[in-house]
């Protein structure tokens, strides 16, 4: 790549960096997760302590983002569609992915949620009638390859469980496959940081119902170790990494940043064998390689994701949405 002057590549290397460091801390999401099934908490419990935590964070964005830009008011068609967003992209999705933790290794788990650009190429295609080319069938069949290879690895130490498991997360990544296609018709009427303060808002709606249905006091009773690891979760991994990759896109664009986020399956690995002592086997190590291959196949290849490098060309508060 060749830059134009030294400020250029000093932008890409703040955007490559932004990016890594992003994509790290998104993937310590299931690390903190599985910390907390340890000590005793739940799924419900967990998500809605990470909903409330995250909550104001994101207003934050948002207030900080209004300052500047001027916003055309929703209508009540917008805020709907949006309430539905939150259920299915931020409330359902994720709840069933933190089921799905309870049986997987987090390296796993990280490999089937990356599959998510996949999803919906398969849901372009045979809903949306949309065209796939031969290439990106060749990523498909590598991707889902690289995802039995790590499973196999995962079920001979968990069995059964670990069928569970994957069925869990691959329905999280399918709805939320399905997230992305209904944001996307929005995002460019209403810009996706609204989008996604308005859709976690419900979110958080829903799982603090969901919570007090299950248990009612159930958010009151953790330990304290639970309550650190819920706001680490909400701020380090959720709000910040979001945070992060939008500067990165204003800096870079979408397609480089894609490239550089294939670092998060890569950590999550190592995350699970150094807090979590979840081995680093070979055979994981291939499937992952395969996963990574596949993603970079499509990101190389995407025509609608060519994006000039060149800041006024390139609005990172429309373009990006945060990692389930």
């Amino acid at each position: 790549m060749q830059f134009s002057s030294p400020t250029h590549h000093q932008r890409y290397l703040y955007g490559i960096l932004l990016t890594c460091i992003g994509s790290i801390l998104f993937s310590g999401k299931a690390v903190l997760i599985k910390l907390a099934f340890i000590d005793g908490a739940n799924a419900e419990t967990l998500l809605a302590l990470r909903m409330v935590m995250a909550f104001p964070i994101f207003w934050g964005i948002y207030w900080w983002h209004s300052r500047t830009r001027p916003m055309n008011p929703l209508v009540w068609p917008d805020r709907l569609k949006l309430i539905g967003l939150g259920f299915l992209g931020y409330f359902l999705s994720s709840y069933i992915n933190f089921l799905g933790l309870q049986y997987i290794s987090v390296g796993l788990e990280r490999m089937i949620l990356y599959l998510t650009p996949t999803i919906v190429l398969l849901i372009s295609y045979f809903i949306l009638q949309k065209s796939i080319s031969r290439l990106q069938w060749y990523a498909l069949v590598v991707g889902y390859l690289g995802v039995i290879v790590v499973f196999i690895q995962d079920a001979s130490s968990t069995g059964v469980s670990a069928w569970l498991g994957m069925i869990l997360v691959f329905l999280s990544a399918c709805l939320y496959a399905i997230y992305m296609i209904g944001a996307g018709e929005m995002v460019k009427r209403i810009g996706s940081v609204r989008l996604v303060v308005y859709a976690s808002s419900a979110s958080t709606v829903f799982s603090l119902i969901q919570s007090l249905m299950h248990n009612p006091t159930a958010l009151f009773e953790q330990t304290p170790h639970i309550y650190w690891l819920s706001l680490i979760n909400a701020s380090v991994c959720t709000a910040i990494p979001m945070l992060m990759i939008m500067v990165a896109i204003n800096r870079i664009g979408s397609p480089l940043v894609a490239q550089a986020g294939m670092l998060g399956p890569v950590s999550t690995i190592f995350m699970g064998y150094a807090f979590l002592s979840e081995p680093i086997t070979l055979m994981q190590i291939s499937g992952m390689t395969l996963v990574i291959a596949a993603m970079w196949l499509l990101v190389r290849n995407d025509p609608n994701n060519k994006k000039s490098l060149d800041p006024k060309k390139s609005n990172v508060l429309d373009d990006v949405e945060p990692i389930n």
